[in-house]
């Protein structure tokens, strides 16, 4: 009886620059990749490989689809506030016997000239701001920008990719943009609306860095919402980089394509 081939079909659970990266590397290399988007951008990047948009529901409903498609292997490439994802990725996978990799980009480390102030969430970031300054340049993403709609005799710069949903803060001005981002561009925005504080997620990657450099540069506080505690679990393979992910990979499907001793 002939031995049934061994599936190379990999979920990267997506949304992010290093997930396209990945996505890419790994369909250069013939693996059966498939991407899995959140689905709240409208327009969003579209990377190699198959496309499945929108979220799994639970770890059972995530691990009954490994098991129907036949995935080999995952990698959670989400933004490293995307707490919910990766959650349920780690009992999902788990209750498959589906080996999981977490790949989160490095964090950005502060710099000779910088002036962050550290805060655990929005609420804090929020109560910060009125002493730090009073035009705010708010580089959150469209999500939680509710949460300083109560912060008053503050105006502030909102940049996102899409629309954030109300409410806004009573003075404000939005603007629709997406990375990678220059430096110059940066400080052309700082200069040209008079911001005087930056407030940003702890997200690190390169694609949004230019705008730490910019406040470096012009002296600015920099309000940074710390990172959620790591979610990874006991066990789970973690990478930072594009090449190791797509090396451990590669050496899942390798080792399941090996006949048995």
């Amino acid at each position: 009886m002939s031995r049934t081939a061994p599936s190379r079909r990999v979920l990267i659970l997506g949304g992010t620059s290093e997930a396209r990266e990945l996505a890419s590397a790994l369909d250069r290399a013939g693996v059966d990749v498939v991407t899995s988007l959140a689905g709240r951008t409208s327009a969003p990047l579209v990377p190699a490989g198959a496309v499945r948009v929108g979220g799994f529901g639970s770890p059972e409903m995530l691990a009954a689809w490994l098991s129907e498609q036949g995935v080999a292997a995952v990698v959670d490439a989400t933004h490293p506030f995307a707490e919910r994802i990766s959650a349920t990725a780690v009992a999902g996978c788990g209750r498959a016997g589906v080996p999981l990799l977490r790949l989160e980009r490095a964090p950005w480390r502060e710099q000779p000239g910088d002036r962050w102030h550290w805060v655990g969430d929005l609420a804090a970031a929020a109560s910060a701001l009125p002493s730090l300054g009073r035009r705010i340049w708010l580089t959150i993403g469209r999500q939680g920008v509710s949460a300083f709609a109560g912060v008053n005799g503050c105006w502030f710069l909102i940049r996102s990719i899409e629309p954030p949903a109300p409410p806004l803060p009573a003075s404000c001005e939005v603007v629709l943009d997406r990375g990678p981002f220059t430096l110059d561009g940066e400080l052309a925005l700082i200069d040209g609306h008079r911001i005087d504080v930056l407030l940003t997620k702890e997200s690190g990657g390169a694609a949004t860095e230019a705008k730490l450099q910019a406040a470096r540069l012009r002296g600015l506080p920099v309000v940074v919402v710390e990172r959620p505690p790591a979610r990874h679990g006991a066990g789970l393979s973690t990478a930072s980089a594009v090449a190791d992910a797509t090396s451990w990979t590669l050496s899942v499907l390798d080792r399941a394509a090996s006949p048995s001793r």
